[in-house]
This record gives structure tokens, C-alpha cells and sequence, in this order.
């Protein structure tokens, strides 16, 4: 109950009425508000959660949004599954300090300015080894890793989930490995997929017997 009374005080559900004696009652929108959301904190957390329930008018505009976020991230599972096929068809064996590259080599090869990858490199996407001069040298590694961010790059991929990607695709070695690292988070969108689904039938309920918290 103490829960209850904490989302009753933080606006996410109405105003209970009392009873004669003090106590509170609730009805049924107060249950669709309470279902909306629980799914929406599963969907989206709770912060965001409350956040949507205090919308009031906004309350579809903000569902959308939310929905629209997923479908950015299945948008880039598809493209880190890419990513994987390529590293999986790039295995780096037999490596000499004479294949590595510099970064006006890499640049070259890559159609990007050598600011790109000095970004990157700051930005913990591809980070080249130092010689005794402190200029970048790219191990064929790391090169392999600059292919695979410059195409991810193109295809849309932000910087943020993309300094998240990277370490997990450099540590899953084996193909297995990366195959169940992207079907874990496969299985995190569809699961949040399906809390907006339920959230969105109780926000309907919701809206539906009475106004918004």
C-alpha cells in the first residue's frame, strides 16, 4: 500500500477519495493508471514512466516517442548484426608492426578526414597505439574496428550506443558469442516492446473512464 500512496503522491495516480472514517477508496481508474504504469516502467523505466503518466494531453505524444526509440534500436541491432558478420569474416592473425597504418593512411583508405578519426579515437570508438613521437599507428585490429564504425557511421548509427557496442563486439571472439550478445538485447527490445503494448491498453482503459492523473 505504501507504494500505492507513493505514485498517488508523485502524480501518476488521481487523487483518491475518502472515506468518512479517513480512509482512502479507490476505483477503477486508479487500477488502469496503476497497470499503465507498471508496463510503461518495464518499457521504458520508471523515471520516464511517471513522466508520461504526469503528461496529461501529452500522453500519446510521449507512447509514440517511446515506441519510436525502439524501433531506433532495432534499427541498430540490425546494423551491429552487420557488424559482427564483418568481424566474423575478418579474423586478424599473424599481425606485424610493419601492416599497421597512420592516420592519414587509415584516412585515405577510408574516404574520411583524419579529424574523424582523431574523434573517434577520442570518443573511445578506435583508439591507435602511440609510437615514441605520440602519432597514431593503427594495428590491423584497430583498422578492421575503423571499417566497422565508419560503416556503421554511414548507415546512421549514433556515437553514444556505438561507444557501447564496441567493447562487447571486440570481447565476443567467437561467433556464438556475438550471436547471443545480440540476441540477449533481441530479447530486452521485444520485452519492452511488449510492456508499451500493455501500457498503451491500460492507458486507453485509463483514458477512456475518466481524465489523466
Amino acid at each position: 500500500m505504501q507504494q500505492v500512496r507513493n505514485l498517488e503522491r508523485d502524480g501518476v495516480l488521481p487523487p483518491a477519495e475518502r472515506s468518512p472514517t479517513g480512509y482512502r477508496t479507490y476505483a477503477e481508474p486508479h487500477l488502469h493508471a496503476a497497470l499503465a504504469y507498471r508496463a510503461l516502467a518495464a518499457g521504458v523505466g520508471p523515471v520516464e514512466a511517471k513522466r508520461i503518466m504526469r503528461a496529461g494531453p501529452n500522453v500519446l505524444a510521449l507512447l509514440d516517442a517511446a515506441h519510436a526509440r525502439l524501433h531506433t534500436e532495432r534499427r541498430e541491432l540490425e546494423l551491429a548484426r552487420q557488424a559482427a558478420e564483418a568481424i566474423a569474416a575478418e579474423p586478424i592473425a599473424g599481425v606485424r608492426p610493419a601492416d599497421s597504418m597512420t592516420i592519414s593512411e587509415l584516412a585515405a583508405a577510408l574516404g574520411v578526414r583524419p579529424s574523424t578519426l582523431r574523434h573517434w579515437d577520442a570518443e573511445g570508438l578506435v583508439v591507435p597505439h602511440r609510437d615514441a613521437r605520440q602519432s597514431r599507428q593503427y594495428a590491423p585490429d584497430q583498422v578492421r574496428d575503423a571499417r566497422i564504425v565508419h560503416q556503421l557511421r554511414m548507415a546512421g548509427y549514433r556515437i553514444a550506443p556505438l561507444r557501447d557496442l564496441m567493447p562487447q563486439l571486440r570481447q565476443a571472439c567467437r561467433g556464438e558469442e556475438l550471436t547471443s550478445m545480440l540476441a540477449g538485447r533481441d530479447a530486452s527490445i521485444d520485452a519492452r516492446s511488449r510492456a508499451l503494448l500493455d501500457a498503451a491498453a491500460a492507458l486507453s482503459a485509463l483514458l477512456t473512464s475518466g481524465p489523466m492523473p
